[in-house]
């Protein structure tokens, strides 16, 4: 039961200024040391190590996080885990000011934001389920997308500025303040508490941690769809996360062209959201999702696959593909993520949604170590003069630097496409918001 009524949407837009402000810093800290990194070495390989640390512990930790979340007060876990991932950005900023900083320091930090990260998504989604109708989930979802996106347009731009005149040390000050704001607004913000239920007291821990697995499989839609994104994370991995190692290497490391495409990522996935808040999205979600996965792979990853430094079109291909491929990935979360918030029990969501973040995810931290290794070691090497795949795909995509991880760039695409096709093949997929009750009913 619930200890306050549904305190609404004014409460919701408290906790979404405070997480606006707070991407906009991270964002800018992402840009910089990504620059960074790549200035170090040079290697797709080192880019997805970083993205694989800030991935595994947060797929690893998710259930446990889960059960405790469905336990105690959600908005202290709420806190407690933006403060984690406000303290690793304090200890890099120390050793940059230091002149200490390595890599391995970067590795050993993104696990540890990870791990709080486990403890937010679940606390963050339960949270709104409680304070909102669920007419209102898909809006809040798309506002959340707003606030990422919206964070992507200017801190490119603003960080690459920066790093000219304050450098590194300045854009993670500038984080820090964002993340105590951020902090001051949860403080402030009234999040309704969940008491459990007698038999929920008396479970222990190992129950609860694999509740959500066994809530899972026993609701085959649930089931069907979770599958369905594990498979398109493998396909959207290959692609999505090597998006800095391509525009890098097909431009002689140009930090302007990359901040335009993160830009333009970030204005995608800006319309994306305030289309989705303000529509609601598609009556059957599940067109919303399919139909997203389907345009993320054919206008996205395809476009940046031909798109070639140098030519007249290359960036026009880039920054379209960047706005396609982020425009649909709030319809494509937003529409997910009210079908299991209208149908997962209030008190049982963040046990249920941790282990769905765990089976849709946990292809992303092993396909970024894969996909780094395969760019620098087997398809770089075949788009070089005299390789082995030059005559077979640089008529469509070049060759030289890059031209390699963009030939991952189509596959994923074709790949991503014939995920789609099977979805809609499966009645447990197209049928999942009719076989399933609402929980309220």
């Amino acid at each position: 039961m619930l200890r306050s009524s549904n305190t609404g949407m004014s409460n919701f837009i408290v906790i979404w200024f405070g997480q606006l402000v707070s991407l906009v810093g991270t964002a800018m800290t992402q840009f910089a040391l990504t620059i960074w990194v790549w200035q170090q070495t040079g290697q797709a390989t080192t880019l997805a190590l970083m993205g694989f640390f800030a991935f595994a512990p947060t797929i690893l930790l998710s259930p446990l996080a889960g059960a405790l979340v469905d336990r105690l007060d959600r908005k202290l876990v709420m806190m407690l885990s933006d403060l984690g991932a406000g303290l690793a950005t304090i200890v890099i900023f120390v050793l940059m000011s230091a002149d200490s900083l390595q890599l391995w320091h970067l590795y050993a930090l993104a696990a540890w934001t990870s791990a709080f990260s486990a403890f937010q998504f679940p606390a963050y989604s339960a949270a709104i389920s409680t304070m909102l109708d669920k007419s209102q989930y898909t809006r809040a979802s798309g506002l959340m997308s707003v606030a990422e996106s919206g964070s992507s347009i200017a801190a490119p731009v603003i960080a690459g500025a920066l790093l000219v005149f304050v450098g590194i040390e300045g854009v993670l000050l500038i984080d820090i303040v964002t993340f105590l704001i951020a902090l001051a607004t949860l403080v402030f913000a009234k999040i309704p508490r969940l008491e459990p239920t007698p038999n929920e007291t008396k479970a222990s821990l190992w129950s609860d941690f694999l509740f959500g697995f066994k809530y899972i499989y026993n609701h085959k839609p649930l089931l069907a769809v979770q599958l369905v994104f594990f498979s398109f994370n493998i396909v959207a991995t290959f692609s999505y996360f090597m998006i800095a190692p391509l525009i890098l290497a097909r431009t002689g490391s140009s930090e302007l062209i990359l901040g335009t495409v993160q830009s333009a990522m970030g204005i995608g996935g800006l319309v994306g959201g305030i289309l989705l808040s303000v529509w609601g999205g598609p009556k059957k979600r599940i067109h919303g999702v399919l139909i997203s996965m389907a345009v993320f792979c054919f206008l996205g990853s395809f476009l940046f696959s031909i798109g070639q430094s140098g030519t007249r079109l290359g960036l026009v291909f880039w920054i379209i593909g960047a706005i396609f491929s982020s425009g649909v990935i709030p319809i494509m979360n937003g529409s997910n993520q009210a079908i299991w918030q209208s149908k997962v029990a209030l008190n049982l969501q963040g046990r249920v949604f941790a282990a769905r973040r765990l089976i849709a995810q946990l292809s992303n931290p092993i396909a970024m170590i894969i996909a780094g290794l395969v760019a620098d070691r087997i398809f770089e090497p075949a788009m070089q003069e005299g390789g082995s795949l030059v005559n077979i795909f640089s008529p469509l995509l070049g060759s030289g630097d890059g031209a390699g991880i963009a030939v991952m760039f189509l596959l994923s695409s074709i790949a991503g496409v014939i995920i789609v096709t099977i979805a809609y093949s499966s009645k447990h997929v197209t049928e999942i918001e009719s076989l399933l009750p609402d929980h309220d009913e």
